[in-house]
């Protein structure tokens, strides 16, 4: 691994806006509890114990989710599934008990996301539909190249 993404020194930004995410979280939690690409992760918390939640952008497949720590090992839900690996998704209109592996073997990471391409996705199908099928071929060295200082996290139901 080749340090700290850039990000990590950002990760200021998302601590002071808890608050406005929580609440946009709320007010829209039916849109992101089935929206396409994205979960909302419950964690548990590493020195409270209490349940914490997180809405992340991720690659849905017929058999995991796939998320990348866009602020690495310092992100909060990185450093609680550090410290217990069970995990609750919400997505698709489902909420399953899960188990995260966090990923940081660089060949790994990078063939993850060659399988498994993912940008968050946009309220509008077109975007979507040319992130799929037209960006894809530049989309997948971008984000080979992003995951180099960046846990991957692969999520399974338990």
């Amino acid at each position: 691994m080749t340090g700290e993404p850039f990000g990590s020194r950002l990760h200021f930004i998302p601590r002071a806006i808890r608050p406005l995410q929580g609440a946009l979280v709320r007010v829209c939690r039916r849109y992101f509890e089935r929206a396409p690409g994205w979960v909302l992760l419950t964690t548990t918390g590493r020195r409270s114990g209490l349940p914490r939640e997180v809405l992340l952008p991720c690659e849905r497949t017929g058999d995991a989710l796939y998320a990348i720590s866009t602020y690495g090992r310092r992100s909060d839900w990185i450093r609680n599934i550090a410290r217990d690996p069970r995990v609750r998704v919400t997505c698709a209109g489902w909420v399953l008990e899960a188990r995260a592996e966090i990923v940081d073997e660089l060949e790994r990471k990078r063939a993850l996301v060659s399988a498994h391409p993912f940008f968050p996705a946009a309220p509008f199908g077109v975007l979507n539909l040319l992130h799929r099928t037209v960006l894809r071929p530049l989309c997948v060295p971008f984000l080979r190249w992003w995951v180099s200082n960046r846990p991957v996290v692969v999520i399974r139901p338990s």
